[in-house]
């Protein structure tokens, strides 16, 4: 008769906590991981090529229209007759914040779209890191790109007008400081874009809110009576940023530094409601 021998079985060793790898949840970390999340998508580079195009496209377009209309003696409108190499450069300002504006937008409800907000919450559970780190992530990018898109458009459209009365060069008082504010305007731009996107939580909500605070609201402030207007529209988001890159002023518009600063406390004010809801509001 035979007799069955158990081999006792040896238990499967667990590590201990301690032995485990330790991963902590660093600032760095956290913007490495929003740098690695924004280069990933293809809407990025679309959205940014389309960026520095409007900027470029538009701007060497104005400063040839102008050209032409004077190479001509056709009558040209106030606005072109009294503009400088820097103003036409910087007429797909305009444009180029569209895109850059909506990319912001993206770049945060895009998360909640498609649901990754959660997994990118659970990995980072203080929330708020997870905003500064897009918004600062995304306005340098913006940032960079208007930058750079600002100083070739420049350069193009003061080659094409030179010799006119709007001829300009980099030594010129004023032309650094506009460009690079203009650059500054766009990458705030794109700030306040990833602000609403993680206010409103919609791609649609926050591209809306986007066009209307800057297109749409100057226009119907335009109805209202004159003396309301004085009051109101240097203090809009839209003129306050144009402030920050326009050459000349006058009256009616602020200083470049009044203009920042305004800006800023509307780039703030938006983060500020993009924080509160993202601490008060499940996901």
């Amino acid at each position: 008769m035979s007799t069955l021998t158990a081999t006792p079985e040896t238990p499967e060793t667990v590590p201990a906590a301690q032995d485990r790898p330790a991963y902590r949840v660093t600032g760095r970390r956290v913007l490495a991981s929003e740098w690695a999340k924004l280069w990933s998508l293809r809407s990025t580079w679309i959205t940014l090529g389309l960026g520095l195009l409007f900027l470029v496209a538009f701007g060497v377009i104005a400063a040839s229209h102008y050209k032409s209309n004077l190479d001509s003696g056709r009558h040209m409108d106030r606005d072109f007759a009294t503009a400088t190499a820097v103003s036409l450069s910087l007429f797909g300002t305009n444009f180029a914040q569209l895109a850059l504006g909506v990319l912001g937008v993206l770049v945060t409800a895009g998360e909640y779209s498609t649901g990754m907000i959660r997994s990118t919450l659970a990995a980072v559970p203080r929330r708020l890191p997870v905003l500064w780190s897009k918004a600062a992530v995304y306005g340098l990018v913006a940032l960079v790109v208007a930058t750079f898109g600002a100083f070739v458009a420049f350069l193009v459209g003061s080659q094409i007008v030179s010799g006119t009365p709007a001829a300009m060069g980099l030594g010129h008082a004023g032309v650094v400081r506009s460009l690079l504010g203009a650059g500054l305007y766009l990458g705030l731009v794109g700030v306040i874009g990833a602000a609403l996107g993680a206010l409103l939580r919609s791609v649609a909500g926050g591209i809306s809110v986007l066009v209307a605070a800057l297109m749409l609201v100057p226009g119907l402030v335009s109805l209202l009576p004159t003396s309301w207007q004085g009051d109101i529209d240097p203090y809009l988001p839209s003129h306050a940023g144009e402030s920050i890159f326009a050459l000349t002023h006058d009256s009616t518009t602020l200083s470049p530094s009044a203009g920042l600063l305004v800006f800023l406390g509307w780039t703030a004010l938006a983060l500020a409601g993009a924080a509160y809801r993202l601490l008060r509001s499940d996901v």
